[in-house]
């Protein structure tokens, strides 16, 4: 039987009534999320294209079923590098329950850390892709059924990592995610759409099920991951990495009504780097 949810700052019923969409729900900090949302009371559509997305969304059910606190959820396994994968998961959420009120875009993740230099073409095309397409593909899909309910919040996941070391591609990916958050909000908010995003800094996770990559290569590429690490925990004001519930929760607050003022934002949550 699964637990009840062990995060803390929980406001009960914040998303009664809402759908909400997670992608990148399978683990992570998207998987954190949609506990937290679904905690709240949220009705939830957890997107990955990880199989694993489906073992958190019964989890979720049960939890609901067990303890009142898990939130309904429902799984949809997707590539959204895709606008079709996208367009799948999107009509998904519509046809189960008519409306999409919460998009929180968490796909990406930098896939090598190493000297720009030593990138291949190859390997920059597969990070712009990973990290920035799917939630450009996301807004895209959604943006529909949102402009036709005149109401709407789209949370994207971007990252400090626009300035740092090792991750130029992702960075850049990153960066075009900002730019998304900030033209997108401006072009909607009259009619009724809310745009922002969050930026993380480094993040403590237990060891990914699904890895983004094929891991380092020998003692060259541990040292380029070092280096990273050193350079992301030096440049947070506290000289640390965050928990999940540390960037879950102010995703969750922009996700719900109380963050009804702020659109076209970015805010750090890197421990005092802006990134």
């Amino acid at each position: 039987m699964a637990a009840p949810y062990a995060g803390q700052f929980i406001t009960p019923g914040r998303f009664a009534g809402k759908v909400a969409v997670v992608t990148g729900a399978a683990q992570g900090i998207g998987s954190t999320v949609a506990e937290r949302i679904g905690a709240e009371g949220g009705t939830l559509v957890l997107v990955d294209r990880a199989e694993l997305v489906h073992e958190v969304a019964a989890a979720l059910t049960e939890r609901e079923a067990s303890t009142g606190s898990g939130g309904s959820a429902t799984a949809v396994t997707a590539d959204l590098e895709t606008f079709a994968g996208a367009e799948a998961a999107v009509a998904a959420a519509v046809a189960a329950h008519g409306r999409v009120d919460v998009l929180v875009n968490n796909v990406g993740g930098a896939i090598w850390m190493r000297p720009f230099e030593t990138f291949s073409a190859e390997q920059i095309e597969r990070e712009v892709t990973r990290s920035l397409f799917p939630t450009l593909w996301m807004c895209r899909a959604v943006l529909p059924t949102m402009l036709e309910a005149g109401q709407g919040t789209i949370v994207n996941v971007s990252s400090n990592a626009t300035r740092g070391i090792h991750r130029v591609p992702y960075s850049a990916a990153k960066g075009g995610v900002n730019g998304i958050t900030q033209a997108l909000a401006m072009e909607t908010a009259e009619r009724g759409i809310r745009v922002v995003a969050t930026a993380p800094g480094g993040t403590q996770a237990p060891p990914r099920t699904v890895p983004r990559g094929p891991g380092p290569e020998g003692a060259r590429e541990e040292q380029w991951i070092q280096d990273v690490v050193d350079q992301v925990t030096q440049s947070s004001f506290m000289k640390r990495y965050g928990t999940l519930d540390e960037q879950a929760a102010p995703i969750v607050f922009l996700a719900s009504d109380e963050a009804s003022y702020a659109t076209g934002s970015i805010f750090p949550v890197a421990g005092g780097d802006l990134g």
